[in-house]
């Protein structure tokens, strides 16, 4: 995937705790270890969000929709 290069700004005390994780070896470089820490808060925010959204269904509603169409077989189902 192609990459583009941008400038960030850390405060002294993050960069000297990421410069630790690189020396560890944690990371292969600065670089990659904002790559991951980027990807993955998108990837939290992103989980966070689907959550809030589900949150919002009416799960009545959406078994009514799940239903809509069976036979009358649906009464010898059992409830969930």
């Amino acid at each position: 995937m192609p990459r583009a290069k941008v400038a960030i700004s850390l405060e002294q005390a993050t960069l000297n705790r990421l410069d630790r994780l690189v020396r560890r070896r944690m990371f292969p470089s600065r670089s990659q270890a904002i790559q991951e820490a980027v990807a993955e808060k998108l990837a939290r925010l992103e989980r966070s969000r689907l959550a809030r959204e589900c949150a919002k269904l009416d799960p009545r509603h959406e078994k009514a929709l799940a239903e809509e169409g069976l036979p009358d077989e649906l009464e010898r189902w059992p409830e969930y």
